[in-house]
């Protein structure tokens, strides 16, 4: 999430008494800065998958804030399951004919030989960098101040490439791939995010004291990679003092790029340090196509409780959705949303029980809707 929306919240938020309501309405109004190409308003179709547990709570909350503000996207539905065996073609072909979908959490089965099929989407469409913000919202209280970092997760290999068998009874062998192709693929990718949205430095996280030849790989990638953009400092870190350093000073991470198992553990614990896996934002990219879901796994399909009470947090799917109207190129309404979003945050009389309230899912919904500006 671009750090250029800030300054626009920040002068929302502010009281302005000395100035009159409407100029100081005038002030606060956004200058014209996207300039779009004729017929770039035309209403874009979006593959809507809500998923399971919490899922169908929180894309149903996307969905009555999309129609509250009159924004230029449809969705086309699909049921998907986590225990199914695979995901239905039908699926696959409306992301592919829409290029974006928005997902509820999958659930995938522990064990039993099921493959997951959140793997299977981002295999089938190399959707290969998964990106997590994990920022401090004003308002809410956290452990650490100053908390904006992006995690950038290869997506597409390492040990989530599925190579296992059983050796003998009793002995399985699981492979982790590590290609340079795609190593280079994604420490560009996380130059270019940093590049293009004033980020000032990128930590790659590794292991490579051990894995000296897959990690080392992987480092020799990211620091090729980084001598073309000689304006970003660049360091690198072993994943368990990356860690240790995240619950202890957080503020010195900005972009971090890992390998596909290392960026699952950081971003859910850099989701925990700047307010847990409810309102962090994500999403998965490839060249062609992107999914946006919530950026944080841990705890993604809920619980049966939150289900039953309809209690489920919609701000991270909310933040994601607002991700995904500046990848459709719809950053007014991007800006309106993230907004409305962080002023219910920091006004503190509607949250859900994770963020330390007792509200519904619909009460956050309609507080939402209510800060539209």
């Amino acid at each position: 999430m671009a750090r250029r929306s800030t300054p626009l919240l920040r002068r929302l938020l502010a009281p302005s008494p000395s100035l009159p309501t409407p100029l100081a309405d005038a002030v606060s109004r956004r200058t014209v800065t996207y300039m779009p190409r004729p017929g770039d308003g035309a209403p874009r179709g979006v593959t809507l998958i809500p998923g399971d547990g919490i899922g169908p709570l929180v894309t149903g909350a996307v969905r009555q804030v999309m129609e509250a503000m009159h924004a230029p996207v449809y969705f086309e539905t699909y049921e998907v399951h986590g225990d199914m065996p695979t995901v239905p073609a039908e699926v696959i072909e409306s992301i592919r004919r829409n290029k974006v979908c928005l997902k509820g959490g999958l659930a995938t089965p522990v064990g039993g030989g099921v493959s997951s099929l959140n793997v299977q989407l981002r295999k089938e469409l190399d959707l290969y960098a998964a990106l997590v913000n994990c920022f401090n919202l004003p308002g809410l209280p956290t452990r650490h101040d100053n908390v904006d970092i992006v995690v950038i997760r290869e997506n597409s290999e390492g040990e989530y490439s599925g190579l296992e068998h059983e050796v003998v009874p009793g002995v399985v062998e699981s492979l982790k791939v590590i290609t340079k192709f795609c190593s280079e693929r994604i420490a560009k990718y996380a130059f270019e995010y940093a590049y293009l949205n004033n980020r000032k430095k990128v930590t790659a996280v590794h292991k490579a004291n051990i894995m000296k030849l897959a990690d080392g790989l992987f480092l020799e990638s990211c620091r090729e990679v980084a001598k073309k953009y000689p304006g970003i400092k660049y360091n690198e870190i072993i994943v368990d003092n990356c860690c240790m350093q995240l619950v202890a000073k957080p503020e010195q991470f900005d972009v971090m790029v890992t390998p596909n198992l290392y960026g699952n553990l950081v971003a859910n614990v850099a989701a925990g340090i700047a307010g847990g896996t409810g309102v962090m934002p994500g999403g998965n990219v490839g060249q062609d196509h992107a999914i946006f879901e919530q950026g944080a796994s841990a705890g993604n399909v809920g619980n049966e409780k939150i289900v039953e009470k309809k209690r489920a947090n919609p701000v991270a799917l909310l933040l994601s959705s607002a991700m995904m109207l500046r990848h459709l190129q719809f950053p007014s309404f991007a800006d309106r949303l993230e907004t409305a979003v962080k002023r219910v945050i920091a006004e503190g009389k509607y949250r859900t029980k994770d963020l330390g309230g007792t509200s519904t899912t619909q009460e956050v919904i309609d507080a939402v809707i209510a800060k539209l500006g």
